[in-house]
């Protein structure tokens, strides 16, 4: 008789050298979980994260970002809903796409990732990570608000501290200490400048958050740095894991490397499948609004739904092959990879789905393009494997890389 096979715990050692087998085991004998440490249900199905997500009975909340997000951001458009989401998603949702994100912020994009690479583009070797991914979108996230670059330690700083408290799972005070002081920091640090800005508006995002209008509702100070904290943490932290493992995949299959490095209009394929395979959030919480039946059984109202994108993009049931990286898969729709019809879960979907990831589209496509031109022959160091970290989020933490100097 066999025995089923038993998870290891979301906090164990075991689970952050390696979730993926423990997705496994959880989406074929284990799909609904009670975890006593975090007080919250774990999910693991495709079906079920993408349920949740789309929310089309209005099962489910954000109510958890009450204490989950507001203690480091302050309250954010991602604990709102209904009308009150609506208008404030509309107030910023403008400036990450359409003419705006091409005429205004592509230059800025551009011009951040070439400034980085020519840090390294004439020595033969580079940490992408230390060199590139972890300062790439945090400088455009700054340029795009027109605040100094110069405060970059600064920045970083915070966003770590906040992605730290976001995936303080085990409840570690000093982190949880950390976290908080940041949202006070970040505070004195945005609204002198908020109001300023108010007083001298150019053509900044920030500018335009401070003169944003939908029907008669404006954003406060306190609106618009809850949004720029949010903006800084989320964007940093997603896009620098995203570009990281991008290339780590693309280093790790040179055929399909090679195939992207001669037809540069496969990247939105790759960077879709990186997204499905390495996510750069792997969890993502919601509440429940009723009582509700997922596989394996009953959440009850009010309970706390951690939901594991990095299982359910990787659910055998939707995708054929999931532990193996392609970029050529024909059951991962490009066309809809970073809209809210999207059909992995990386961006989340539904009336929450990420406002940012046109713009991560874009930083990762140029990004990716002036890499490749910078380094015709990329390769890993010698005897270098990149290797996954973290738990909440999850990326290389680091991806040093040789080849052969050009000029730029």
């Amino acid at each position: 008789m066999s025995t089923a096979r038993q998870a290891p715990d979301i906090l164990s050692p075991e689970f952050a050298a390696d979730p993926y087998p423990a997705y496994a085991v959880m989406r074929e004998e284990q799909p609904l979980i009670w975890h006593e440490a975090t007080q919250s249900y774990i999910i693991s199905r495709y079906d079920d994260v993408e349920r949740v997500f789309k929310d089309k009975k209005s099962e489910f909340t954000t109510d958890n970002y009450d204490w989950q997000l507001e203690p480091v951001h302050g309250k954010t458009i991602l604990q709102l809903s209904g009308r009150e989401h609506a208008v404030r998603r509309a107030l910023v949702a403008p400036a990450f796409r359409g003419g705006d994100l091409q005429e205004k912020f592509l230059p800025v994009i551009e011009r951040n990732s070439r400034e980085l690479i020519d840090g390294f583009r004439e020595s033969g070797s580079a940490d992408i990570v230390r060199d590139y991914a972890t300062r790439f979108p945090v400088n455009v996230i700054a340029d795009m608000l027109g605040l100094d670059k110069a405060d970059h330690a600064r920045f970083h700083r915070w966003y770590t501290a906040v992605i730290a408290f976001l995936g303080n799972l085990s409840g570690d005070p000093e982190v949880t200490a950390a976290g908080e002081r940041t949202r006070v920091e970040f505070a004195e640090y945005m609204i002198p400048i908020i109001r300023e800005r108010r007083d001298n508006l150019g053509d900044d995002l920030l500018s335009t958050l401070c003169a944003a209008e939908v029907d008669g509702v404006r954003m406060s100070d306190e609106d618009i740095k809850a949004f720029c904290s949010l903006l800084l943490a989320a964007g940093g932290e997603t896009t620098d894991k995203a570009i990281a493992s991008i290339l780590a995949n693309l280093l790790l299959h040179p055929d399909q490397l090679a195939a992207v490095r001669a037809d540069r209009g496969l990247i939105p394929a790759a960077f879709a499948e990186t997204l499905r395979y390495t996510p750069p959030v792997h969890m993502i919480m919601r509440q429940a609004a009723a009582d509700v039946e997922v596989s394996g059984g009953g959440i009850p109202k009010g309970a706390t739904v951690t939901c594991l994108i990095g299982a359910a993009n990787r659910d055998e049931r939707r995708y054929r092959e999931p532990d193996r990286f392609d970029i050529f898969r024909d059951d991962l729709s490009t066309t809809s990879a970073f809209s809210a019809a999207a059909d992995h879960l990386a961006f989340a979907l539904g009336r929450h789905f990420c406002v940012g990831a046109l713009l991560a589209k874009s930083e990762v496509e140029i990004g990716l393009n002036q890499l490749l031109d910078a380094m015709p022959d990329l390769r890993l160091a010698d005897g270098f494997d990149p290797v996954e970290q973290g738990v909440f989020t999850r990326g290389p933490q680091s991806l040093p890389v040789r080849f052969t100097p050009v000029a730029g």
